[in-house]
Parts: C-alpha cells; sequence; structure tokens
C-alpha cells in the first residue's frame, strides 16, 4: 500500500521507529528496577511530549507544525499520520494485539509491562501525528479580541474535563504508570474496577466525549484541523463499541446493568433519569 510505504520513507518517521525499537529492547544484564524505572522515564517523557504537542498544534488549527512534504504528497501523509492513531490504538486492545504487545518487552516482564507498553506507543503516535504533520497553510479563521479568549477558555476546559475523565478511568492506566510500577513493586498488576463514579455517573463515555471536545473548541480553524475533527469524531463514537463488548464480556451482568442505567454520551436531564420524580 502507498500510504505506509511514503511514511515509512519519511526519514523522520524511520528515526522515530527505530528510537522506539531500541527503547523497547532492554540492554542485556538491565536488573528488574532499571527496566521498570527507564521505561517508566520513557513512558511519562513521550506521554508529555505527545500530550502537549496535541494541545499547542490544535490551538493553532495544526497550521503550524514541523512537517515539510510537498502537495500533493503532504495529503496522503497527513491522512496515514490521522488513520494510524486509531487503527494502531484500537487494534492493540484486542486479543490478539494484546498477546503481540505483551512480547514486544523480551524476557518475563512483558505481561507485566503491557500498560506501560501501550502507552509508549500511543503518546508516540500522538506526537508523530502532531509534529510531523504538514499544514495546509490556509487559514479560515482566527479568533480574536473577547471571542479569543472565550473560545480559549472553552478549550482549556475540555482539555480539564479529559484530565478529570482519565482520572476517573484510573490514572495508574491512562498514564502507562501501572505497568512499571508494578515492575518495580514486584507485584501483579491490578485494573481498577469497572469505572462508575465522576463522570462516569453521567455518562458511560467520558474520555470520548472530552476528546472530541478538544477537537472542535479550538481558537483557529483550517482544512487541516476540520479533516483531523471530523475524523477523530467518527472515531469517538464507534471505538467505545469495541471498548463496551470486552466490557460487557469482562464484567457480564454488572455492566449490562450500568449501560442501562447511564447513557453512552449525552448525560439525561433530571426529568429523563430513571429515578426522577
Amino acid at each position: 500500500m502507498i500510504l505506509p510505504h511514503m511514511i515509512l520513507a519519511d526519514p523522520r518517521i524511520a528515526r522515530l521507529i527505530t528510537l522506539i525499537r531500541a527503547a523497547l529492547r532492554p540492554p542485556a544484564g538491565l536488573g528488574r528496577i532499571g527496566l521498570a524505572l527507564g521505561l517508566g522515564a520513557l513512558c511519562h517523557a513521550l506521554f508529555a511530549a505527545g500530550v502537549l504537542a496535541m494541545v499547542v498544534a490544535m490551538f493553532f488549527g495544526l497550521s503550524e507544525s514541523l512537517g515539510t512534504l510537498p502537495w500533493p504528497w503532504a495529503a496522503l501523509a497527513n491522512a496515514a499520520l490521522i488513520v494510524q492513531f486509531p487503527l494502531a490504538h484500537s487494534l492493540l486492545l484486542t486479543g490478539r494485539g494484546a498477546r503481540r504487545l505483551t512480547r514486544l518487552i523480551p524476557g518475563p516482564h512483558g505481561a507485566t509491562l503491557s500498560t506501560t507498553t501501550y502507552a509508549i506507543i500511543a503518546s508516540a503516535q500522538l506526537l508523530a501525528l502532531f509534529a510531523l504533520w504538514t499544514p495546509s497553510g490556509i487559514v479560515w479563521w482566527r479568533a480574536d479580541g473577547a471571542v479569543f479568549w472565550a473560545v480559549t477558555a472553552a478549550y482549556t476546559t475540555s482539555w480539564l474535563i479529559l484530565l478529570k475523565a482519565s482520572f476517573d478511568a484510573g490514572a495508574e492506566v491512562q498514564s502507562g504508570a501501572l505497568g512499571w510500577m508494578s515492575l518495580l513493586a514486584r507485584i501483579r498488576p491490578v485494573f481498577p474496577d469497572m469505572p462508575t463514579q465522576g463522570l462516569f455517573r453521567l455518562i458511560r463515555q467520558p474520555i470520548y466525549v472530552a476528546f472530541a471536545l478538544t477537537l472542535w473548541t479550538v481558537p483557529v480553524w483550517t482544512p487541516d484541523q476540520l479533516v483531523l475533527a471530523v475524523s477523530l469524531t467518527a472515531y469517538c463514537l464507534i471505538a467505545p463499541r469495541l471498548k463496551e463488548r470486552r466490557f460487557a464480556a469482562r464484567y457480564g451482568d454488572r455492566f449490562t446493568q450500568y449501560q442501562a442505567d447511564v447513557p453512552y454520551m449525552l448525560p439525561r436531564l433530571p426529568k429523563d433519569r430513571p429515578n426522577a420524580q
């Protein structure tokens, strides 16, 4: 296929892949503590870089980035950058993907470190998407004055909602800390229980809703941002269905009851709630 070939041919992508592979391959003789701390540091550094790249790039409507491919090749490369994130993000959560994930770390600790490995890959994907995007150079609209501050406040609020939703879902899993901290403590990773508190009391998928909100509350609009917003919003609507299948298999009737009581993405008005008088 031409898109993956073009992306992999980019020397910056190739260097990024080489660095990730090297980082995920522990040196001979590296002890458990060194492996845990090393991957933990890599995980959180990439996580911070990926999130920062996303926050900044979308604040400018993807009009500022490091990509410099000529057009029309840039359009194909940008499309591939969009597709690679939801594709790998979802495939690694399937049964087969999870098994492959545990084998990425050679040795006996692959399963323990799977959440850390997943976060490293997801963060590298985000970093690649937003740092390597080639801007179109077209700006449709740029907020100014009071409108700028209102939109910026909405953008900031969207990110705070996403932070709160991630915390409610289990910050140790969302950030990748569960894996390396479990290895450091020599314990088996214990995943948080099915989230039902905080924002999960209002809707079943607050993380995806908040993520979608960040896409649409930016103060600069370009064709780039519109394509990104439409593509990733579609992902935010579809991907949770796969997540809910996993939850139904894992939690059974408990999740079925939660599913019946709590709406998917839009909170119920008080009069629409089952126990409303």
